[in-house]
């Protein structure tokens, strides 16, 4: 039976190349870069280590002028677990962290609590990945394709569930909620490694989400409700950016 980690390391992937918003790693936020602004948050679930994994040097000198630890990826390196898997190599040759926390560095708002939430799934250990949903409750927000969906039957919304599926689409068909995933992700050591070196899936290239890589082959992720507070904005267009703005603005 698998154990529930002891020593897990959060990791921030970022790189400065954005299609939809270049350099957003470093765009200002309440006077402060917004990837320092994740690096702070997840200081601050208090769960151990926090690396930053840069693509590029600036990203590296704004986290270590804020007092935080980076560490250079390739920046080619072609998605956020790639760059997370390759940062924990380098910082942990001696396989001493047993669980790998890949916060997104455009969460500037998350809730250190979320973090600390994913990361309690892997007390089940029939769980090899955890991430986190959050409720749907805009319709426009719904219909949006760059609003990533997850199925999950939450039984007892205070309690995980098995990630059935994720789309772009709006899932599952019928009445009832709809939950928006939050790709924040806790992941087993060896769930880290093998997800990794799965050959991409045929779901997950048409629906452009590497979680279906890990469902395809039969991997058990397990989904956390949080409240659409404890997630404020995952900053993704400059909409997102001046929402994420003002709503710190308000908050200091």
């Amino acid at each position: 039976m698998t154990a529930a980690p002891r020593n897990p390391i959060i990791v921030i992937p970022a790189r400065l190349a954005s299609t939809r918003l270049p350099g957003k790693p470093l765009a200002d936020i309440a006077g402060s870069p917004m990837i320092v602004h994740v690096w702070r948050r997840a200081c601050a679930a208090a769960l151990g280590s926090v690396v930053v994994a840069c693509g590029d040097r600036e990203i590296a000198a704004v986290i270590e002028a804020a007092g935080g630890r980076a560490v250079m990826t390739d920046p080619d390196l072609p998605q956020g677990s790639d760059r997370v898997r390759v940062a924990v190599g380098l910082v942990d040759p001696g396989r001493a962290y047993d669980a790998v926390v890949n916060v997104q560095g455009d969460m500037p708002m998350i809730d250190p609590a979320a973090i600390r939430l994913a990361l309690a799934a892997l007390a089940d250990p029939e769980v090899d990945i955890a991430t986190l949903a959050a409720p749907i409750g805009d319709p426009a927000m719904l219909a949006d394709p760059s609003v990533n969906k997850v199925v999950a039957g939450f039984a007892d919304p205070r309690r995980p569930a098995r990630a059935l599926y994720f789309s772009k689409a709006v899932v599952p068909w019928g009445e009832g909620p709809h939950y928006e995933h939050v790709g924040l992700y806790a992941y087993r050591r060896a769930a880290l490694e093998r997800f990794a070196a799965l050959p991409r899936g045929v779901l997950e290239v048409r629906e452009r989400l590497e979680q279906l890589r890990a469902l395809e082959a039969g991997m058990r992720i397990s989904v956390s409700l949080i409240a659409p507070e404890q997630l404020g904005v995952q900053v993704d267009t400059p909409a997102d950016l001046e929402r994420a703005r003002r709503l710190m603005q308000q908050s200091t």
